[in-house]
């Protein structure tokens, strides 16, 4: 077995899943090099937020901020997933080798059909990478992206830069963000409680504690430092600068995708936005198919009163437009990233619930369940063990083909304003940010869209994938 994942596989074969595992492993060691101050930092203030937890949680609360949160997260994540890349290879390794040696032994059971049938679907794979590579881009957002997707600095200079653009900025003696009040007082918790700040203020600025003054040029003489932005001209003194006498005074910044029209860099903010986009629709389809999944087995199972009762709601709700309803729920609740998954997830359910009854209602006549009826097995017991696996086929592909229009719905909502409010990035007001200037400014909704496009379009794909894998008519055509 090799320790680099995906090495093993090229000599099996199989060069497609090598070359993704290798590639995928290399990609993540190259950000841990890249980002390795502020991954340890990460994890320092995760251990410093988790012993303050412990001796002083009010003193924790004073300093939280959900920024950290954030970075807690890209670090678990950048060491974890190599490690699973690490292990899928491993596995994967043993498989094929027991393959080509003839010792396979596992009786060949539906999903391990349904998975070989998925792997032969080469459009289906390559769509199933994408959605890794943007995970993967959501999860670690803050050790991606260049700039916070909040600032906001000399936009005289910064605003409406198109792709590619370089920009001077001078480095100040002031700092970039205000620090938090330390304790004076000694003892474990003033020292926990000042690291976790110092971490704090490294994480928010990414480890560049100097204000940036962006400028259009600027020229020093007598120990005065003139600088033009746009069509002013600016001095300063040289002592506010935080480089020693004789050295260079300015670093250059490159913004990827271009600013928008308050300087903000659109690659920072599309990569803080895929945040918003791809865990709404995971959280609403994850709720929206349990939902249904459960109303759709108690409908089909029990019959009678409750399968009327169930079906009528069910009638109900899908003859109202669901788009006016989230609305209206909207206009009256207020809008917020909880009130959209939970207005998007109980408006979703429906299809799933009688898509799931019709199964149940063909299964429960099976002589399976008949028998496990006639040998005195507990309703619960039936349905966990023998009816919701064998209703899962439809309900997998239902998830991942609603996962496309959900991200669609909320980027839809966003649009219009009644979704993630600014300045919270989303995709969706990303692209409602540069409607107006379209024609001049093109880059700040075209980056924005094709990132919808291409997420869309790739869930669309592997739902596609995965509904030929699971239906046996289909599995030959893979």
């Amino acid at each position: 077995m090799h320790l680099i994942p995906g090495l093993g596989l090229f000599n099996r074969q199989k060069k497609g899943l090598g070359l993704f595992l290798f590639v995928s492993f290399l990609a993540y060691l190259f950000i841990i090099l890249l980002q390795w101050d502020l991954v340890l930092i990460s994890f320092r203030s995760l251990a410093t937020a988790v012993a303050l937890l412990i001796t002083a949680p009010d003193t924790l609360m004073e300093i939280f901020s959900i920024e950290i949160v954030e970075f807690w997260i890209s670090a678990l994540a950048v060491i974890v997933v190599p490690i699973g890349l690490m292990l899928v290879s491993v596995k994967s390794e043993k498989k094929f080798a027991l393959e080509k040696a003839g010792q396979e032994t596992e009786a060949a059971n539906l999903g391990s059909i349904s998975m070989q049938a998925f792997m032969r679907n080469v459009i289906a794979q390559s769509a199933a990478a994408v959605v890794f590579v943007l995970y993967s881009i959501a999860f670690l957002a803050p050790l991606l992206a260049p700039f916070s997707p909040y600032d906001q600095q000399d936009f005289l200079v910064t605003a409406y830069k198109p792709p590619l653009t370089h920009l001077q900025a001078l480095v100040l003696k002031q700092p970039k963000i205000q620090a938090l009040e330390v304790h004076t007082s000694t003892g474990t918790t003033a020292r926990l409680a000042s690291t976790l700040i110092g971490d704090l203020r490294t994480l928010k600025t990414r480890n560049e504690p100097h204000s940036l003054r962006f400028v259009d040029g600027y020229s020093i003489d007598n120990g005065i430092v003139s600088y033009k932005q746009g069509m002013r001209t600016r001095t300063m003194t040289v002592g506010e600068l935080a480089v020693p006498s004789g050295g260079n005074p300015a670093i250059s910044r490159i913004f990827m995708l271009g600013t928008d029209q308050y300087g903000r860099d659109i690659l920072s903010r599309v990569i803080y936005g895929s945040r918003i986009s791809l865990s709404i629709g995971f959280l609403v389809v994850l709720i929206s198919v349990t939902l249904g999944t459960v109303i759709g087995i108690s409908s089909g199972y029990f019959g009678g009163w409750i399968d009327a009762l169930l079906m009528r709601i069910v009638d109900v709700l899908i003859a109202f437009p669901a788009l006016f309803l989230i609305l209206i729920i909207i206009a009256a609740f207020g809008n917020s990233i909880y009130l959209i998954v939970i207005t998007l997830s109980f408006t979703g359910w429906m299809g799933v619930a009688r898509i799931v009854r019709s199964q149940v209602l063909s299964l429960k006549e099976q002589e399976f369940i008949l028998a496990a009826k006639a040998l005195g097995l507990s309703n619960m017991r039936i349905i966990f063990r023998h009816l919701a696996p064998n209703t899962m086929t439809p309900v997998i592909i239902a998830a991942t083909l609603r996962i496309g229009s959900i991200i669609l719905t909320e980027a839809g909502l966003s649009f219009l304003g009644l979704g993630v409010q600014a300045p919270t990035p989303s995709w969706g007001n990303i692209i409602n940010e540069g409607r107006d200037s379209l024609l001049n400014h093109w880059w700040i909704s075209t980056f924005p869209g094709i990132a919808i496009l291409t997420t869309v379009v790739c869930f669309n794909l592997i739902g596609d994938g995965v509904r030929d894998a699971l239906d046996p008519r289909m599995r030959g055509q893979s």
